[in-house]
């Protein structure tokens, strides 16, 4: 850059002209570059400037196009197609706000840092870059554009009610898709304009709108970026979009952005909401209207000084931080990504030793996803690639040949051939590269021509899918009004010409009551027709809908608010039950598909959030053998397993093992290994459902009230009910088990062999009376002995009489009257149950074995004589494991 070089921002609001300016300065030298956000816009560019100068100078760049001539002075480019260090007299770079943008931010950032002309550089914006390139370039100049028109907004409307040349902007295919088949039944038909859309295929519906075959027009926020329309009024469909990551509301400088292409030049232009976008907030128009927003505080960063030496190495230079403070580091684009993925292939690790090597391969890397498949995919395609380039040198024909052979079909619906489309664009991107294939010219051609192809037949396809011709002639000449529109409203019932035909519950359509057959028929088939585009527009709704919307009934079914819209149904895994979405046949695959990720999406959080403690021991990797296996028990049981089903494993876990497993929350009860955690409501009502899906069971038995110590025994309950409802029954009544730990402890101090009576804090722990916990220890395995006896009572202190004067007499005691009968009371003693014999012994191992415990030697005499036991040191008592339910027996016994 020359001393006398200018910087220059011209930064302003949409309809300013700022692009048009750019053109104007960058023709006014020998030599320029433009780069543009787009590769539509950049077509649009570049065929302005070839109708001013002729093709022989001017040159288009983008990943997928590559036009230059011998003579060419002016460079239309994709801002990442923009060639470096070619010493142009203008530089200029479009839409500079998107330095902030996550995605592509830090290719915009790089060239407001490093990209100038030699004697004049212009960054075109938003005026929230100022005070970022005033930082970032202390010597640039700034310029404001006014907008040469007033935008105001005109509140939320039906789609059936917005005016002829309005812009209706979805911001997912779908939402487009839906759009345009509600706008083709009302309106006569619309023009598709999409991001992904070739040149060829956008011209061409573009020239629809514009010479007034259709009225209306659909696109995505893609219109945004500059494209210039003859648009009157722009209606947003929604608040929300997917940036790649998550959903998230749009900020008013990006409404403002797609909303400023109502109006150009100097006519004026509105903009409003339709659909299910809710109206927008008083400060949010005032923002848009007045072009007022915060501005840029970090501009998104990579660094650009790359190391070659090896892939690791590359990755770091690629991660590296920096203490800018007006920089911020980018998240991983596609292209790290895809090197992050290839780093970890045998097959091409094998091949990089050089720094040419490592270089080709983050060329290889630097493809886009067009196809927006996933990574994994995207990773092999890249694979197959990089070892082409690197043992050939080039790709080969009749691999090429393949690939064209593939795609080269014109037949299909609107999705295929806008996969086709997409897969067109990675080949025709390889053979833009220079040295990437055999003979550039002729795969050049070939891409191309396929793509041309491809894209006259989508548009085809959209023409003939959403646009109605005869229709559209007739409304636009008579003006006519649409006849026989059917409307659904808030609460989802569905009417035509203002009749009560049904009701569309969450995606299923159920019929009223008709007069007659005839009618009903009639009536059906409109709001059928009609019905298609509001579930699509329903199911983008349902799909971005917050978890908390949603929710599951104890029988597996799947509710968004008071719809049913789906059940649970049984998987290969307890915590990973796949969905059966309830939707009509007449919504389509597409809106079936999504309503079943979104459900899946939504139980899968369920359990992740429910059973995180379990889920997160399993996968520990510190668990090993024994500790790893029974971790692998308890996550088969959901989180609750009867002890005696895995006496055995229990045994043999050592302390280290329990001790590995204690900290991540499983408690070894002497009735019940379990994790405290999982008992609470949420997750015993979701392991129920959970259990009773993989039991295959057709009505789900429902969880017990929460907070109950104990309750009533279930009639008919299903094997297994009570364990995954965190109880144990026992007589009439089943007990929580964590409360029946706690009784055991108290438990485990008695003389269960020669008997004990229940102490207070034992029927406290229960909340029984003392017949209700007779039964409930007869339930365990104890025996009840019923007795009665005279009832003591507690007799109160008399004080001390005070010393009477001599003579006086002391005054007589009364007499107890002699026919008074003494008071009962009834009192239960409680014995371990386990034998008939004189010891409480463990019941029979299952296996068949042998009772545990050190066997006596034959023929040594019983010692009968009385005994008397100490506490064991700390290593001895393991022979008794305090946490086996009848350790209390044996315990008993030792005392004996």
């Amino acid at each position: 850059m020359t001393g006398n070089a200018r910087v220059t921002a011209v930064l302003g609001p949409t309809n300013t002209g700022k692009t048009h300016y750019a053109i104007e300065r960058m023709l006014s030298h020998r030599t320029g570059v433009i780069g543009l956000p787009l590769r539509l816009l950049a077509r649009e560019v570049y065929d302005r400037i070839v109708a001013l100068r002729g093709p022989s100078v001017v040159a288009l760049v983008t990943g997928e196009e590559r036009i230059v001539p011998e003579r060419a002075a002016y460079w239309v480019c994709t801002v990442e197609a923009m060639p470096e260090g070619m010493g142009a007299d203008f530089v200029g770079i479009d839409e500079i706000q998107l330095c902030a943008d996550p995605e592509r931010g830090h290719v915009f950032t790089q060239r407001l840092l490093t990209s100038r002309g030699l004697h004049e550089t212009l960054f075109m914006g938003a005026d929230t870059m100022r005070s970022a390139i005033a930082a970032m370039e202390p010597k640039a100049q700034f310029l404001k554009r006014e907008r040469f028109s007033e935008l105001s907004y005109t509140g939320s409307k039906k789609v059936s009610r917005l005016k002829a040349r309005s812009a209706i902007v979805g911001f997912s295919v779908e939402n487009v898709y839906a759009i345009a088949e509600l706008i083709r039944r009302q309106k006569g038909g619309c023009a598709v304009v999409m991001g992904a859309l070739s040149p060829r295929t956008r011209n061409a519906q573009v020239e629809m709108y514009q010479n007034g075959d259709v009225d209306y027009l659909v696109a995505t926020d893609a219109i945004g970026m500059g494209l210039n329309l003859d648009i009157d009024h722009v209606a947003l469909s929604s608040l929300t979009k997917f940036d790649g990551r998550r959903m998230r509301p749009l900020q008013p400088n990006e409404l403002a952005q797609i909303a400023g292409r109502a109006g150009r030049y100097m006519q004026p232009g509105t903009f409003g909401v339709t659909g299910e976008a809710r109206p927008l907030d008083e400060a949010v128009v005032t923002a848009i209207t007045e072009s007022k927003f915060l501005p840029v505080k970090k501009l998104q960063w990579r660094n650009d000084r790359l190391e070659y030496g090896s892939i690791d190495r590359l990755i770091r230079s690629l991660e590296m931080r920096t203490d800018d403070e007006w920089l911020s580091r980018a998240r991983d684009a596609d292209d790290l990504t895809a090197l992050k993925a290839l780093s970890q292939m045998t097959d091409v690790t094998a091949r990089t030793s050089t720094p040419q090597d490592v270089k080709l391969l983050w060329d290889v890397c630097r493809i886009p996803d067009f196809r927006g498949i996933s990574s994994g995919e995207h990773a092999g395609m890249l694979e197959v690639i990089y070892g082409y380039l690197h043992d050939k040198g080039q790709v080969p024909n009749d691999y090429m040949a393949r690939q064209m052979a593939r795609i080269d079909r014109s037949d299909g619906d609107i999705d295929t051939l806008s996969k086709r489309l997409a897969y067109i664009r990675t080949w025709t991107y390889v053979a833009q590269r220079k040295g990437w294939v055999v003979d550039e010219s002729h795969w050049r051609g070939e891409t191309r021509a396929v793509e041309d192809r491809l894209s006259d037949a989508l548009h085809g396809a959209l023409t003939q899918r959403f646009v109605d011709r005869r229709t559209s002639v007739l409304l636009r000449r008579l003006k006519q009004k649409e006849s026989l529109v059917a409307d659904v409203n808030e609460t989802g019932e569905v009417t035509v010409e203002g009749e009560l035909i049904g009701k569309l519950d969450g995606f299923r359509f159920k019929q009223a009551d008709t007069s007659s057959s005839d009618e009903a028929k009639t009536l059906k088939q409109a709001a059928v027709a009609a019905l298609a585009p509001h579930f699509n527009l329903r199911a983008d709704k349902f799909y971005n809908a917050p978890d908390t919307e949603m929710d599951f009934t104890e029988q597996g079914g799947l509710m968004w608010g008071d719809m049913a819209v789906g059940k649970l149904a049984k998987g290969d895994d307890p915590l990973k039950p796949t969905v059966e979405p309830f939707v009509d046949d007449e919504a389509g695959a597409d809106v079936a598909e999504k309503v079943k990720r979104r459900l899946q999406h939504f139980i899968d959080r369920k359990i992740a959030a429910a059973f995180e403690p379990m889920i997160a021991m399993s996968g520990d990797e510190t668990l090993t053998g024994l500790a790893k296996g029974f971790a692998f028990q308890m996550s088969e049981a959901l989180g609750v397993i009867p002890r005696d089903v895995v006496a055995n494993d229990v045994k043999a876990l050592d302390q280290d093992a329990r001790g590995a497993l204690r900290k991540h929350g499983i408690r070894f009860g002497q009735f019940t290994i379990f994790m405290p955690l999982l008992l609470k409501p949420a997750p015993t009502r979701l392991r129920l459902v959970l259990w009773s899906l993989q039991q295959g069971l057709s009505e789900f038995p429902e969880a017990p009230p929460p907070g109950l110590v104990t309750v009533p025994a279930v009639k008919d309950a299903p094997d297994g009910y009570y364990t995954n409802a965190g109880y144990r029954l026992a007589g009439e009544r089943a007990i929580r088990i964590d409360m029946l730990e706690r009784l055991a402890d108290q438990l485990r101090t008695e003389d269960s062999r020669g008997g004990f009576e229940a102490k207070p804090d034992m029927l406290s722990i229960t909340g029984m009376t003392l017949e209700q916990f007779a039964d409930l220890m007869g339930g365990l395995g104890y025996k009840a002995e019923k007795g009665e006896r005279v009832k003591v009572k507690v007799v109160a202190e008399k004080p001390v009489e005070e010393a009477k004067p001599e003579g006086e007499a002391a005054p007589e005691a009364e007499a107890p009257a002699e026919d008074a009968a003494p008071e009962m009371e009834v009192f239960y003693t409680f014995k371990w149950g386990g034998n008939r014999g004189a010891k409480p012994q463990r019941p029979p191992r299952k296996d068949g074995g042998k009772p545990r415990g050190k066997p006596k030697s034959k023929g040594a005499p019983r010692d009968t004589k009385a005994q008397s036991f100490k506490a064991r040191p700390p290593k001895k008592e393991k022979a008794i494991d305090p946490d086996n339910p009848f350790a209390a027996a044996l315990m008993g016994l030792k005392k004996d």
